[in-house]
């Protein structure tokens, strides 16, 4: 955001143009506040609206015009662990503002002037959510909703799964703020979430680098009926002797439960065996 803002600044006094600010003005504020009064028209029991805050434009305007019909309406603003700039200028935090997050659309590292003031007014929490959150929402949206949203149109999902207590029994509106994600992006995100349900695993297996050694490891894997993928044998860079190889099996289970009874059936043949985890 910071680059395209500049760059932005310098096309407005190059070629005289008129600069409309994404977040930091009233009237963009408004606009964004329809958002709300379209959610309660539509459910107008809604009693809990979780919104991305990247600027705080569309917490602004949404919390503005949601107050002004249901007063009691909870606002909670999210923001990626990575990019908390408004939660830490409303906690009066030094928080640092970098990396590379899913959730782009709102990784912004300065909050406006005039949105944090209306957000400080209106919040009544402001939640961070992990990456691992943030991929898990795109790909609840997508394979639940059939629905393909960016990782910060997916962060209101993500602050239900990160923080499922501040939630419970209540009616919650959730703001889908964008579908603006990479086609490859998006399938890394689909694979990462087939791999933390335990649907596809990579197992890491000490082997005695012998004829037939691996044949026996496959007879476990055919009797637990667990497709293999792809093999990677690794000689040389390992700590173990001459003899000795790490072999890398990855392969696709039915589900968590599957692949914990794969494991379990290696390690009783005798294998040591550990499944390579992801962040």
């Amino acid at each position: 955001f910071d680059d395209a803002y500049a760059h932005a600044r310098e096309l407005e006094k190059e070629r005289g143009l008129t600069f409309v600010h994404p977040f930091d003005h009233p009237h963009t504020a408004a606009g964004q506040g329809t958002v709300a009064l379209e959610m309660l028209e539509d459910v107008p029991e809604l009693d809990t609206l979780i919104v991305p805050i990247g600027g705080g434009g569309l917490l602004s305007g949404m919390g503005t015009a949601a107050r002004g019909i249901k007063n009691d309406i909870r606002l909670v603003g999210v923001q990626a662990e990575l990019y908390p700039s408004m939660y830490a200028e409303l906690n009066g935090v030094d928080m640092a503002c970098e990396g590379d997050t899913l959730a782009e659309g709102i990784a912004v590292k300065e909050p406006g002037t005039y949105t944090r003031r209306l957000v400080a007014e209106l919040n009544d929490d402001i939640v961070l959510v992990a990456e691992r959150h943030l991929e898990r929402a795109v790909s609840l949206l997508l394979q639940i909703e059939k629905t393909v949203v960016e990782g910060a149109g997916a962060a209101g999902l993500a602050a239900m799964l990160a923080h499922p207590e501040e939630f419970t029994g209540r009616k919650v509106g959730l703001v889908l703020t964008g579908g603006n994600i990479d086609t490859r992006l998006l399938a890394n995100v689909l694979l990462r979430d087939l791999a933390r349900s335990g649907r596809i695993a990579r197992l890491r297996i000490r082997l005695q680098d012998r004829p037939g050694a691996l044949f026996k490891v496959m007879e476990v894997f055919n009797a637990e009926q667990v497709n293999i993928i792809e093999i990677y044998h690794q000689r040389i860079f390992t700590t173990l002797p001459a003899k000795g190889l790490i072999t890398d099996i990855e392969c696709e289970a039915r589900d968590r439960e599957h692949l914990d009874k794969l494991v379990r059936a290696l390690r009783d043949a005798g294998y040591m065996v550990t499944t390579v985890e992801l962040a």
